[in-house]
């Protein structure tokens, strides 16, 4: 059992319920017993930690990331999607299971450090002879410790054929629907509590044929899992649908029966009012990826109306290689931001920007029943955020403090009443030796190019 007590907790539950100076507990089981106001009166319990000075939070949800891109951050610094994509193909096209699994190490302790709990990755390039790199990232997870929604993507649409991948980095449209469902049998854990989740996720509409985007959508339902790709993300995009299919993304996607509320989408940039008020109907979520759509000069989704219509509405950091910070934390302040930049400084506040990266991750997900909010009977994944330091002192609330004020250091992250990080500091795994073995995996991939 885990008590912390003297914290200021915000539990993200639908009413919002706040404590100041109140207590959280985790049973043996790993799920919350109690949380409310004061002390719990459990002085005897197995470890009480004391989080006065301290916020403790849902642990985040990270809805949309690349892992392998850990070790191709700081290229094509300067480009839109399709010419970052252009230049790092071929750079991709060398990885392999030694080289995935450090960059895997890499992204998921750094993710564990900025308040992550729950992680997916969005995994579609299989090289040749790379030997298994799905299986590479899932034990990076498992050592790490966090709870983990890896995809197995795919691209069968390459050059040649219209796409924008070069010919040897596509799979066959049987052999990548072979490989997923596979994939699913061998790694998928329905569980509620479960620590490992497979999703089906081809690529994109201008890297993935419509028979494999139809296909793969009968696949999931057939075995229960979700679907996840990227859409609406750029107006380059928005042209090679209309180009090729005749109709906006959104449309494309409803096309080929990817609405729906077993399906999330990364980025939802370019949407219109119809496809806000359809994805809405059909609760098909949405990945908001902020920093990485700055960063690639993509745009800004439009997250308050998507709110407004009732989308489901998670935050992802997206691939290093697009997004070098990959702190999920410091993520809020950007999400709050953007929705500002929009629409004013009523667009967003602070409670709603935690709230996207907690419950609004969850239900992207599927997982809000289990996690997403701290209350009786969900799973113990929560942040303890220390916020009594220079960097956020005389911010009174301490919700504004985590979200406005500099990414905070994790005091205490536990999956499922388990620490996985403690004092700043991986407990599962050390930091040097991550960052070691993604510097060599770095340099053995450029190595190769030269």
């Amino acid at each position: 059992m885990i008590v912390i007590e003297n914290a200021t907790i915000a539990t993200v539950d639908a009413q919002g319920t706040e404590f100041s100076g109140g207590h959280v507990v985790i049973g043996d089981d790993g799920r919350i017993t109690a949380v409310g106001p004061g002390r719990s009166g459990l002085a005897e319990a197995a470890r009480v930690i004391d989080g006065t000075g301290h916020l403790v939070t849902p642990g985040l949800v990270n809805t949309h990331h690349h892992l392998y891109q850990w070790v191709t951050r700081g290229l094509a610094l300067n480009d839109t999607l399709f010419g970052w994509l252009t230049t790092l193909y071929p750079v991709w096209g060398r990885l392999d299971a030694e080289i995935v699994g450090a960059a895997a190490g890499a992204g998921l302790g750094w993710l564990a450090l900025s308040g992550c709990t729950t992680t997916m990755d969005h995994h579609y390039v299989f090289p040749r002879d790379g030997g298994d790199v799905l299986e590479a990232e899932i034990e990076a997870a498992r050592r790490i410790g966090v709870r983990f929604h890896p995809t197995r993507g795919s691209m069968d649409l390459s050059r040649k054929d219209g796409g924008l991948p070069p010919d040897h980095l596509v799979e066959e449209t049987d052999e990548a629907l072979a490989a997923t469902e596979a994939a699913i049998d061998r790694w998928h854990d329905p569980s509620p509590d479960s620590m490992l989740r497979i999703a089906v996720a081809p690529c994109s509409p201008f890297s993935v044929t419509t028979r494999l985007m139809e296909e793969a959508a009968l696949l999931a339902r057939r075995k229960g899992v979700r679907l996840h790709t990227h859409l609406a993300e750029t107006d380059d995009e928005e042209e090679f649908c209309r180009k090729q299919f005749d109709c906006t993304p959104v449309e494309y996607a409803e096309r080929v029966g990817w609405l729906g509320d077993d399906v999330w989408l990364a980025h939802g940039v370019h949407l219109d009012d119809a496809a806000i008020v359809r994805l809405g109907e059909t609760g098909t979520g949405v990945a908001h990826c902020p920093s990485s759509n700055a960063r690639l000069g993509a745009g800004m989704a439009r997250v308050r109306e998507l709110l407004d219509h009732g989308v489901p509405v998670g935050l992802g950091v997206d691939g290093s290689a697009s997004q070098e910070a990959s702190h999920l934390g410091a993520e809020l302040r950007q999400a709050l931001y953007t929705a500002r930049l929009r629409g004013g400084p009523k667009a967003m506040d602070a409670r709603e920007a935690l709230r996207l990266g907690t419950i609004g991750g969850a239900r992207c997900l599927g997982r809000q029943d289990h996690i997403g909010s701290i209350e009786v009977g969900k799973l113990g994944d929560l942040v303890m955020w220390r916020l009594d330091g220079l960097g956020h002192d005389g911010i009174d609330d301490k919700v504004a403090a985590l979200v406005f004020g500099p990414p905070a250091r994790v005091e205490l992250a536990l999956v499922g009443g388990e620490p996985v990080v403690e004092r700043g500091e991986l407990v599962n795994a050390d930091e040097e030796g991550l960052t070691r073995a993604a510097r060599r995996a770095h340099q053995r991939l450029l190595d190769a190019e030269r």
